[in-house]
């Protein structure tokens, strides 16, 4: 077990289904270290989805999920897997079996869930970037609530190949960041899109919406709507 999780005292990684991985020498994701919700299978390693029971009946991954073996071939390194809520049924962050990580940006308040120990880890600064689930806001929710960068990709988008389900015509593979150009890259990985994003071919613009915002957010945005 290496010393960030044997350290860890915000709560966020597991102790019963540890599994540390280091990444290709070389990719656009070279050097960076992440961490994964324990609902990735690893090849080799138990994923524990959060509950003790689900753990006790499950074997070990014959494979790794092609999501994390993505970000592996690309150069990131694993350094361990985070909690979830049981089965990842909730939104709070909290477990019973297993308590609920730190919030160091909100001492005090939940995480969120159900990816609280992926988005504890990046709010603290242990992790470059975490690996999450989204079904109904379990990446959208906790990067609010710990004030760090989050997103649910298009459904489908990802595969879900060993992933453990909760609704699969809902649940998607998201992530987490404190910065922008990671969460970028990552994505690009993630998503196999390594083309320039190409030029709207249109923009409408909602004066009302604008007018609500206020003069600095429209300062920050004409140059995109003098183009």
């Amino acid at each position: 077990m290496n010393e960030i999780v044997a350290n860890d005292r915000l709560g966020a990684f597991c102790r019963d289904t540890h599994v540390e991985v280091v990444g290709a020498s070389d990719g656009p994701l070279q050097g960076l270290t992440f961490a994964v919700k324990d609902i990735y299978d690893i090849a080799g390693h138990r994923t524990g989805f959060g509950s003790p029971d689900w753990l006790r009946t499950h074997g070990p991954a014959a494979r790794t999920a092609p999501a994390v073996q993505g970000l592996l071939d690309a150069g990131a390194h694993l350094i361990g897997k985070t909690h979830t809520d049981e089965l990842t049924w909730s939104l709070t962050g909290e477990n019973a079996h297993y308590g609920a990580p730190v919030n160091v940006n909100a001492p005090g308040r939940v995480t969120g869930g159900s990816s609280s120990g992926s988005a504890s880890a990046v709010a603290a600064g242990v992790v470059d970037f975490a690996v999450g689930s989204d079904t109904g806001g379990s990446v959208r929710l906790p990067a609010s609530f710990c004030g760090i960068l989050g997103i649910r990709p298009t459904h489908g988008r990802i595969p879900l190949d060993g992933v453990c389900p909760l609704a699969p015509s809902f649940d998607t593979c998201g992530w987490f960041a404190r910065d922008a150009d990671i969460l970028q890259r990552v994505g690009r990985t993630l998503l196999c899109d390594n083309a320039p994003a190409p030029p709207p071919g249109r923009l409408l613009i909602a004066q009302d919406a604008l007018e609500i915002a206020g003069e600095t957010v429209v300062n920050a945005l004409r140059p995109t709507f003098d183009k």
